[in-house]
């Protein structure tokens, strides 16, 4: 390696060790006969697989043992195996989880704008099909079905509410995971997401019209919520085409505003291909990829 990436991976390894430090509890994480391995420890499997992703580009486990074994030995002679490798991360999910979380809430660009935040749901598909049933992760999943796909599947849900930046992707404000069943609604009201929404303009599709419980937001915290125009049963056709021009319009200019957060989903799920999981084996392996993502 030439002396930057050098300086990067010594950089990148005393930034683990930083947050290890800050976050004593993920050293209780392996409760085992072997949870202080003396010969390649957690802060460098982190270390190596964040040098990779971030200077390498790679994404895979597979690829990032790779590079490892090949040009890292000098730095970890003492990696372990692919499977073992992998494992490793599998069980360490959690610390993934806690510093995409950190990252987010720390780096919070100059041009998002937090009194407009838009929201909306990607499916995590470990089986699809309206008939099928999954056979891994059972624990944490569940069959739901997407509307925007027209697609019954068994999976999780990744909840994302993100600041608007005008012609940028949205940044990440609050991301959780739930069960495929999850309503879309449901899970930020139990998260009390739209308390925080103080003087706010939110932006998000027809699901989560709630007209009675953001209207007492609006009251109490002036949460405005903007949705595109849903169709009433029972509505006169007189009524329909007199306001289907201004309905169009506006239901239009919410959609553009709501666009990139579909653009943001679309990166991505081209980046890390978390829609796909698919060929997960295991609970932890299914936390250990939306954790990474």
């Amino acid at each position: 390696m030439s002396n930057q990436m050098q300086l990067k991976l010594i950089e990148t390894y005393s930034w683990v060790c930083q947050l290890f430090d800050k976050n004593p509890q993920w050293n209780y994480i392996r409760l085992s006969n072997n949870n202080k391995p003396s010969v390649f420890t957690d802060k460098e499997a982190v270390t190596i697989y964040f040098f990779v992703v971030r200077y390498l580009k790679f994404s895979k486990i597979k690829e990032i043992h790779n590079f490892a074994y090949h040009f890292l030995h000098d730095w970890f002679p003492n990696l372990t195996s692919y499977q073992k490798f992998n494992n490793r991360l599998n069980i360490l999910y959690p610390i993934f989880y806690d510093i995409t979380l950190d990252i987010i809430s720390n780096n919070i660009p100059e041009n998002a704008q937090q009194n407009v935040q838009i929201i909306d749901t990607l499916p995590i598909v470990t089986c699809k099909g309206r008939n099928r049933t999954a056979k891994v992760a059972r624990d944490c999943t569940d069959k739901g079905f997407c509307a925007t796909k027209n697609m019954y599947y068994y999976g999780l849900k990744l909840h994302l509410l993100a600041f608007r930046r005008k012609r940028m992707l949205p940044f990440p404000n609050k991301i959780y995971f739930s069960r495929a069943s999850e309503s879309d609604l449901s899970v930020p009201q139990e998260l009390n997401w739209f308390d925080e929404l103080i003087d706010t303009e939110l932006f998000a599709d027809k699901i989560y019209i709630a007209e009675e419980y953001f209207k007492s937001r609006q009251q109490a915290i002036q949460l405005d919520l903007f949705t595109p125009v849903k169709a009433v049963k029972g509505t006169p056709e007189c009524l329909k085409r007199r306001d289907f021009a201004a309905n169009n319009l506006f239901s239009t200019a919410v959609s553009k505003v709501r666009q990139p957060i579909e653009a943001f989903f679309n990166w991505l799920i081209e980046k890390t291909n978390i829609q796909n999981a698919s060929k997960v084996r295991s609970t932890n392996g299914l936390c250990c990829i939306v954790s990474e993502n």
